[in-house]
Parts: structure tokens; C-alpha cells; sequence
């Protein structure tokens, strides 16, 4: 159940914004977490890099595992409950890191984060978004998207800053009082408490979401695509470096390089919404895979042009977001919306967190340059997969 609509001009912005702020400091203290403390962690601990970094990687398994249940759980709930609970859950497991005297405690902590990302970023953020407003949210989706594309570069900053005044354990300590303090008064407040309807009822939920073969076959291509995309993206923001160094980039020119996937991410979600969402998502998903595949396929070709490259790859993962946010909805819509986003949410984050390593060994073992290839394979079927998907919509 949906709020009033008359409610929506007032209440629609304090709640992105609010939302958006909590999106920026639940990645940035979470997934953007280990790229400034990881060096820190090993200097102090003496703990293996590999092992450290692993952390993440479990944190990312965890999330994937229990965001069906959090995707139900928003359904049943609404998302205020949902989200407050990823901002305790994220808050306790950083105290954890904060204390940790040894390794087992540290991966405990980030179990418990990997518990308060399903229940913290994007997908549930989506899903209660979805709640609210119904096939209205597209615009929501958006914004949201918008405020989450600077969370590394807020965090990114901060974290560094906050490293070498506190430490890492201080900047971990830091963050989880943060989400006590800011974040989850922020949700507490802003984000409108949801009457129960019949679309949430317990013993009609399993009935509310269930799928026709044309639905489950538009589903299995969706969350295909949507975890070839986050395969892609796993690997990139890892390995980048070393790919582009075996294209004979400098480290310099490379981070340069890298710098530009940024704000091209942020320009592709700012077209996005100026375009007042006057089109059908599906081509906003075509449009992503598209610049995506381009990015990709000019990456792996060895032509040059890698700074093109990357902006090309880096405008496509931005509007994949928003069209993970905008397309279920449209599809399915708004009753079964927060259930089928926590499904689709398990195989992208699960690959997410094996990709890095994945990628590693295969760096190794085959070499950057097929890398680069196998990347552009799953890119160009991710492509494939899209216009399937929009052809088959637009001949319904």
C-alpha cells in the first residue's frame, strides 16, 4: 500500500534527501570502506592483505544471502523498520572492527556489516522508495541514485583524514556512531511510517508474488543481466590499475584514467533525470548496456582511446543503477516490487563478492589482455540479453 498521493509534493524530497544522505555514508562506510583502511589495517595488525580485503568479500556473500528475506521483510513492514535495522546492524558491526584483537573478530564484524548492507543500500532503499510511491518512484530512483554516486567521493576523504588523526580503528568507531547519531534519526524522522495493506498481509504474500512464464522469463534475464553487470564492475574497480598498465598506462595516467569513471556515472544519472522520465525505463537499460558494452569492447580492443573508454563504461554502470531501481517496478509493479528487488538482489551481490578474487587468479593464470576479453564477452551478452528483454516488452 502506497501513500496518498496529495502527500507525495511534500514529502517527496525530505525523504530522498534524507535517504540520500544515509546512502552516502552506508557505502562509504561499508563498501568504499576497505580502499583507505585495508593499508592502515595491515600496517597495524600485521594481518595478511589478502585476508583483510577478504573481509569484504564475505561482508558482499552475507548481503547477497539474506536480501531475499529483507526484500520480504520490507514488503510486510514497510521500509522505515527495514532500513533503521541496516543502520544499527551497519553501526555494530564497525564498533566491531573497531575492537577486534584478532582476525576471526574482525570477519565477525563484518558479517554483521554484510547483514546491515542488505538491509541498508541500495536495493532495500529502492524497494521502500517503491512502497512510498508506487509507480511514481521512477523520479525517486533517480535522485537516489544521484546522492549515492558521491559516497566515495565523500568517504573517500574523510576516511583518510579520519585515519591519520584516529587511526582505523577511531575512523571505524567514527563511522558507526555516525549511522547512530545522523543516519538513523535521519530515517527515523524523514521516511513516512506505512500503513499495512492487503498487499502485505502475511499468509498473501507468497500468492502477491507470484510470476507467470512470461514474468519468471523476464525476471531470469533481468537478474542475469543485472549480475553480468556487477561481475563487470567487481572486477574493474579491483583490477583497473593493473588492466590498464598492461595497455602500457603509467600508474599516474591510470588513476587519472580511473578518475574519470566518476563523474561520468554522476553526468549519465543527471541526463537520466532531466529527461523527467518521459520514457519507458526499458530504454534506459538499453541505453546503459549500450554505453557499457562500447566502454568495454574499447578497453579490451587496444585501440587507444581508454579515456573514452571509461567514461563510456562509466556513464552505462550509472544509468545500470537507476534501471535496477526503475525497470522491476514497471514490469512487475508496486505490490511485488520490494520481494522480487531483495530476490534479484542475491546473485549480483554474491557475485560481487567472488568477483575480485575470481578476477585475481584469472589475471594470474590467463593474463590481462583475455581478461580484458572475457570482460568484453560478458558485456556484449549483457547487451544481448537487453534487447531481448526490450524487444519482447515492446511487443507487448
Amino acid at each position: 500500500m502506497t501513500l496518498a498521493t496529495s502527500a507525495l509534493p511534500l514529502r517527496r524530497w525530505p525523504v530522498i534527501t534524507a535517504l540520500g544522505i544515509v546512502q552516502i555514508f552506508a557505502w562509504g562506510s561499508s563498501y568504499y570502506l576497505m580502499a583507505p583502511l585495508a593499508g592502515p589495517i595491515v600496517a597495524d595488525t600485521g594481518w595478511p592483505l589478502p585476508w583483510v580485503i577478504g573481509a569484504l568479500s564475505l561482508g558482499l556473500l552475507v548481503a547477497g544471502l539474506a536480501s531475499p528475506r529483507v526484500g520480504t521483510a520490507i514488503a510486510r513492514h514497510g521500509g522505515r523498520p527495514v532500513l533503521a535495522g541496516g543502520m544499527i546492524l551497519l553501526a555494530t558491526g564497525l564498533l566491531v572492527l573497531a575492537a577486534a584483537p584478532n582476525l576471526p573478530v574482525f570477519y565477525l564484524g563484518w558479517l554483521i556489516i554484510g547483514l546491515g548492507m542488505s538491509a541498508g543500500l541500495y536495493d532495500p532503499a529502492f524497494a521502500s522508495l517503491g512502497r512510498l510511491y508506487g509507480r511514481d518512484a521512477r523520479s525517486a530512483i533517480t535522485a537516489l541514485t544521484l546522492w549515492g554516486g558521491f559516497a566515495s567521493t565523500v568517504c573517500w576523504p574523510i576516511s583518510a583524514w579520519a585515519v591519520e588523526q584516529f587511526g582505523w580503528r577511531g575512523t571505524a568507531a567514527g563511522y558507526g556512531l555516525l549511522h547512530l547519531t545522523l543516519c538513523l534519526p535521519l530515517i527515523w524522522r524523514m521516511i513516512p511510517r506505512e500503513m499495512k495493506g492487503p498487499g502485505v498481509v502475511k499468509g498473501s504474500l507468497g500468492r502477491q508474488v507470484a510470476l507467470s512464464p512470461t514474468e519468471r522469463r523476464a525476471f531470469l534475464i533481468l537478474a542475469t543481466i543485472f549480475t553480468l553487470a556487477a561481475i563487470i564492475a567487481a572486477v574493474v574497480s579491483v583490477h583497473l590499475l593493473t588492466l590498464l598498465d598492461a595497455r602500457g598506462v603509467s600508474t599516474a595516467t591510470a588513476v587519472a584514467m580511473g578518475a574519470l569513471i566518476g563523474p561520468a556515472q554522476v553526468a549519465s544519472r543527471v541526463l537520466e533525470m532531466a529527461s523527467g522520465g518521459k520514457h519507458h525505463p526499458k530504454w534506459t537499460l538499453l541505453f546503459a548496456a549500450i554505453l557499457f558494452a562500447a566502454g568495454v569492447g574499447l578497453l579490451a580492443s587496444g585501440f587507444g582511446f581508454l579515456g573514452l573508454a571509461l567514461i563510456l563504461y562509466g556513464g552505462g554502470n550509472g544509468l545500470f543503477s537507476i534501471a535496477r531501481g526503475a525497470l522491476p517496478m514497471a514490469i512487475f509493479g508496486p505490490e511485488r516490487y520490494p520481494v522480487l528487488m531483495g530476490r534479484m538482489a542475491r546473485p549480483a551481490l554474491i557475485a560481487q563478492s567472488v568477483a575480485p578474487l575470481a578476477g585475481a587468479f584469472a589475471i594470474q593464470f590467463l593474463g590481462p589482455t583475455t581478461v580484458l576479453f572475457l570482460l568484453m564477452l560478458l558485456a556484449a551478452s549483457t547487451l544481448l540479453l537487453t534487447v531481448v528483454v526490450t524487444a519482447a516488452r515492446q511487443r507487448r
